[in-house]
């Protein structure tokens, strides 16, 4: 299809390393109604086919050639009047497309003022990308700053001596991250020096439990005031929190951000209000729609709690999820691509913490397969943070007598 024919509310996959480009070319479809669905570009033939076949997407961009030629420049003053559909996989694995189709105008403004009321964004900001800008944070991050007229600094795949670099010579502003980036920084910086870090006025940082001792840290490090944690899903955000909140409250994500309401559920279930231009349906899937919606109130399968004075405190994470590097991975799409080795008779997933990543992903199994073989099969089959860095061979897998997977039990 021609660029051109793109109609609003047509779906453009984007399986391309994040650049500028990559976000003016995402603000420039999002200007025209036209939603881009940011994927990662290092996705295996069988994921890419397996996420694709349900959201039909009218271009699917795999060069960055064709990432340029989408490129019809924007202005100042244009408003994104769509989100972009990121992707987000169920408890079973089952990829599932965050719909939010095309905006009015009023939900398209209120969508821009809310982020950039919450995080300052100006002209004067010099953002610093480090994640993949396929995950909604970064993306969120580097398109809020580009629309207030601040600027980029990509540095590419993270490295700790390169975003040192960085640092010093661009004097980036703001910075989105996850707890692993800190504990990689911290530990090069020990060990080489540490750079200025007075030009940031914002350090954000979700994806991932962060623990006390390297929170201690980050506050410490950089100027008062500037750090923040934020808890949200590829759905939607829930709260933010600024650090001195969080010494006043240890262990909370924050209170409700503006515009929206938590709840706790008998369950332990975390439910939260949004306004309209934060609704949003799972594409083509109205069962799960439905499971995740209460009246304006939505969950993502969370737990937690409330304290007296608003602010929640996680207790845990949606079902058997491993988060590593912040990145989410679900245990059921694993064991599925390992299961159809003729080498595995049954096999099981889980996370184990880990200092540098969180959470790291391991795999017991029943079978004749080596790990080694294993290894290579997952290599052609699964992006790298879903590869599992630990094999075991056990005698059989713990289940309850309906089946379920005691994953406590092998952790």
């Amino acid at each position: 299809m021609s660029t051109e024919r793109l109609n609003p509310g047509d779906r453009v996959a984007l399986l391309v390393p994040g650049s500028p480009t990559y976000v003016d070319v995402v603000i420039s479809l999002l200007a025209r109604g036209v939603v881009p669905i940011p994927l990662d570009p290092r996705l295996t033939e069988v994921e890419r086919t397996q996420i694709l076949a349900d959201l039909t997407p009218s271009l699917v961009v795999t060069s960055a050639d064709e990432l340029v030629a989408l490129d019809h420049g924007w202005q100042p003053g244009d408003l994104p009047q769509a989100r972009p559909m990121h992707v987000t996989s169920g408890t079973t694995g089952t990829p599932k497309g965050v719909w939010s189709g095309v905006l009015s105008p009023t939900s398209a403004a209120a969508l821009v003022a809310e982020e950039r009321d919450l995080w300052g964004f100006a002209a004067n900001d010099v953002n610093l990308v480090l994640s993949p800008l396929y995950h909604s944070a970064p993306l969120r991050f580097a398109v809020g700053t580009l629309l207030a007229g601040g600027r980029l600094v990509i540095p590419g795949a993270f490295d700790p001596e390169t975003v040192t670099a960085a640092i010093r010579t661009e004097r980036p502003t703001t910075m989105f991250c996850v707890p692993a980036h800190l504990q990689r920084l911290f530990t090069y910086w020990d060990e080489t020096g540490w750079p200025d870090l007075t030009c940031f006025r914002l350090v954000a940082h979700a994806g991932a439990p962060c623990p006390d001792h390297l929170k201690r840290r980050l506050i410490e490090a950089f100027p008062p005031g500037s750090t923040w944690e934020f808890y949200g899903s590829t759905e939607g955000q829930f709260t933010a929190c600024a650090s001195e909140e969080w010494e006043q409250h240890l262990g909370t994500v924050g209170r409700a951000r503006p515009g929206r309401r938590l709840s706790v559920d008998d369950d332990g279930l975390i439910w939260c209000s949004v306004p309209e231009h934060a609704r949003f349906t799972y594409f083509n899937a109205p069962e799960k729609t439905a499971a995740a919606w209460q009246g304006d109130s939505f969950t993502v399968g969370d737990l937690g709690r409330l304290d007296e004075d608003g602010y929640l405190y996680l207790e845990g994470r949606r079902e058997d999820l491993v988060i590593s590097g912040g990145v989410n991975v679900y245990p059921a799409e694993v064991e599925n691509a390992l299961a159809e080795h003729p080498g595995v008779t049954d096999v099981a997933v889980y996370g184990i913490p880990d200092d540098d990543w969180g959470q790291r992903v391991c795999a017991a199994y029943v079978g004749t397969a080596t790990p080694a073989e294993l290894d290579v099969w997952a290599r052609g089959r699964l992006a790298p943070p879903k590869r599992p860095k630990d094999y075991r061979v056990v005698a059989e897998i713990p289940r309850t007598l309906t089946g379920k997977i005691l994953r406590r039990h092998l952790r």
